[in-house]
């Protein structure tokens, strides 16, 4: 019998700048949270309201993160793998069993499995893909006040046409993610 499964997800993947952030989280089964969901399916104020809840109740909880250099040297899905790992490693409690979402797991030595579209199917990767969202749309906030023009807290650092302009206008930063194609076309023109 599995006692502590731990969730794991991650938000960030296909923005063109900033960390890709991961979450795991393990729940406390005597302290159940409501309105548990997949973070894309609630809005901005219950993934927050939610989030300290997470952080109050769950047994154990991390966040794991892999940097724009990281994600350059190594590809998206293999930082993202990285900072997966990172995030269960940081767990204060070693899960016995962790779920995954998506179809590929992190080469370690948990026991583990993959579950497509499991943000939507276990509560534990509910909490962990809503804590990563939380802790990513944080940094764009953070990053939008150093460089408001960008617009990172409208984006959130996905490529959108108003995002586009502004890459164009601007030029790219050092927290741009350079092996991106959109990105390495500003730098190819001298921006």
């Amino acid at each position: 019998m599995n006692k502590y499964i731990a969730g794991v997800d991650e938000v960030g993947r296909g923005p063109l700048v900033g960390d890709v952030v991961t979450a795991a989280v393990i729940l406390d089964p005597a302290n159940p949270i409501e309105g548990l969901n997949d973070s894309k399916k609630l809005s901005e104020k219950k993934r927050t309201l939610l989030a300290e809840q997470i952080k109050q109740k769950a047994l154990s909880w991390s966040i794991g993160r892999a940097s724009p250099q990281e994600i350059d040297e190594l590809n998206i899905l293999h930082a993202t793998m990285l900072a997966m790992k990172r995030a269960v490693e940081g767990l204060s409690v070693t899960p016995d069993f962790v779920r995954v979402d998506g179809n590929r797991l992190p080469n370690w030595h948990f026991k583990a499995e993959a579950v497509v579209k499991g943000d939507s199917l276990h509560a534990e990767i509910s909490a962990a893909s809503i804590l990563a969202k939380v802790e990513r749309d944080s940094d764009m906030v953070a990053l939008h006040a150093l460089h408001p023009q960008y617009n990172f807290a409208g984006h959130k650092g996905y490529p959108t046409k108003a995002h586009f302009q502004a890459l164009e206008t601007y030029g790219v930063l050092p927290c741009y993610r350079m092996s991106f194609k959109p990105v390495q076309a500003r730098l190819a023109a001298g921006k």
